[in-house]
C-alpha cells in the first residue's frame, strides 16, 4: 500500500520477514540507513545509529508494545523512517511516535504529512495522547523555550518549531551528559566508590552480564518497574510498568538478538537478600563504539545511603576493566533529576547535548 505524502514522496508500510529469526532484507537494510543518516544530520553523532541486524529486534512487537513502521520514498529512493509504538501497560493509550526525514528534504511538507498519517494510525489504535522525544540545538537567532517543569530549555530550532506546528506541547527537558575516559578517571572512580561504599556499609555490590541469573530475576523484575513510578515523569504521563520473570527474560533475550551485552550492577541489602538499586551499561558488538548508560534507579526507601554512586561507579569500573576501547560513555537524565545529574557531574559526565519530551493530546 502506498499513501501519497507531498512534493512527490510517497509511504509505504515497512514489511518484516514472517520469521523472527530472517535476516534484514534489502528494504529492511535501507530502512536503517535512513534511520541512521537522520542521527548523523540531526545530531551530530553516531551513538544510536544501529546495524539493520540490531534493529531488528526493535521492529517487531512484543507483549509490552506494538510496533508498525513506515519509510518515506522519494524518486525510488528510502529517505525517512517512522514508526508508532502502542504500550500495553495502558491497554494503547500510549503512544510513542518517532520520525525521520533526510535533511535535503526538509520544508516541503514532507514531515507534517507522515505525521498525519502516524496520528490517524495512533487514533486508530485508541491512543490518547501521542509522545516523542527530538534532541534540539542552537540555531543562529533562535530563542529559548523553557521547560513547564521549571528545569532547563530547548532552542527553538527547527525540530521544536515543527513540532509545535503539529501541535505537540514540551513536558520535559531531557541533557545528554558524556563521560570521556582519561588517566585520571579510574583513580577518581575509585575514589568515589570507596566515599560511597563508607555510607552503605548494610549493602553489598551484586554484579551479572545478561541474561540475569535466576536468583536476581525478582528483585530485578522489582526495580524494572520502578523506573516508570520512581523517575521524573513531568506531566508526560507514562503508564507504570508491571514486570516480572517473562518481561525480564524478553528483555535479555532482545539484547542478545542485538548482539549487545549489558552489565548490572546492583545493590543488595545483606540483611534480608533484597535488591535496592541498580545500574546498566551495553555495547554493541564493536568494542570500541560509546557505552551506553541505560537505567539508574535507587528504590526510594533506600535512598540516603549514596547508592546511586555505589552502583554507578562500581558498574564503570567493571566495564572498563572488561572493555577499554570504548572510550566514551553517554546518558540521558531529566533536568529536575538533581541526585542522577549531582552524581553524574561528581563522576565527570559533562553536556553534550539536549533533548525534547513532547506530547499531544488526541481529543
Amino acid at each position: 500500500m502506498s499513501i501519497p505524502l507531498t512534493a512527490g514522496a510517497t509511504l509505504h508500510p515497512l514489511v518484516l520477514p514472517a520469521r523472527a529469526d530472517a535476516g534484514p532484507t534489502p528494504l529492511i537494510q535501507a530502512y536503517a540507513e535512513a534511520r541512521n543518516a537522520s542521527i548523523r544530520e540531526t545530531t551530530g553523532r553516531e551513538d544510536d545509529a544501529l546495524t539493520a541486524e540490531a534493529l531488528m529486534p526493535l521492529l517487531r512487537s512484543s507483549p509490552e508494545r506494538t510496533r508498525r513502521q513506515w519509510y518515506a520514498e522519494h524518486d525510488g529512493e528510502v529517505v525517512g523512517c517512522s514508526a508508532i509504538n502502542l504500550l500495553t501497560d495502558d491497554d494503547g493509550a500510549t503512544a510513542i511516535a518517532t520520525i525521520a526525514l533526510a535533511k535535503r528534504l526538509w520544508g516541503r511538507g514532507i514531515g507534517a504529512a507522515v505525521y498525519r498519517e502516524l496520528e490517524a494510525d495512533a487514533r486508530g489504535a485508541g491512543a490518547e495522547k501521542i509522545l516523542h522525544w527530538a534532541e534540539h540545538h542552537d540555531e543562529e537567532g533562535t530563542s529559548l523555550l523553557p521547560s513547564p517543569t521549571g528545569f532547563g530549555a530547548v532552542p527553538l530550532d527547527h525540530a521544536a518549531r515543527f513540532l509545535r506546528r503539529q501541535h505537540y506541547v514540551l513536558e520535559q527537558v531531557v541533557r545528554v551528559s558524556a563521560l570521556i575516559w582519561d588517566e585520571q578517571t579510574p583513580g577518581a572512580l575509585t575514589r568515589l566508590r570507596e566515599e560511597a561504599a563508607a555510607h552503605a556499609d548494610e549493602y553489598r555490590i551484586v554484579q551479572w552480564t545478561l541474561p540475569t541469573p535466576a536468583e536476581h530475576v525478582d528483585g530485578y523484575a522489582w526495580l524494572k518497574s520502578r523506573m516508570s513510578t520512581d523517575t521524573p515523569d513531568a506531566e508526560l504521563g507514562q503508564p507504570e510498568e508491571v514486570w516480572d520473570a517473562e518481561r525480564v527474560a524478553r528483555h535479555d533475550d532482545r539484547y542478545a538478538q542485538m548482539s549487545h551485552t549489558v552489565l548490572v550492577t546492583a545493590a543488595q541489602h545483606v540483611a534480608t537478600g533484597v535488591l535496592c538499586a541498580f545500574n546498566e551499561l551495553s555495547i554493541g558488538p564493536d568494542e570500541a563504539s560509546v557505552t551506553h548508560q541505560e537505567d539508574t534507579l535507587v528504590a526510594a526507601p533506600h535512598r540516603g545511603h549514596r547508592l546511586g554512586m555505589l552502583v554507578k561507579t562500581a558498574g564503570l569500573l567493571t566495564w572498563r576493566e572488561h572493555h577499554p576501547q570504548s572510550s566514551r560513555v553517554v546518558t540521558y537524565n531529566a533536568e529536575e533529576n538533581r541526585p542522577m545529574l549531582s552524581i553524574n557531574e561528581a563522576i565527570g559526565f559533562a553536556p553534550i547535548a539536549y533533548e525534547g519530551a513532547w506530547k499531544k493530546v488526541l481529543t
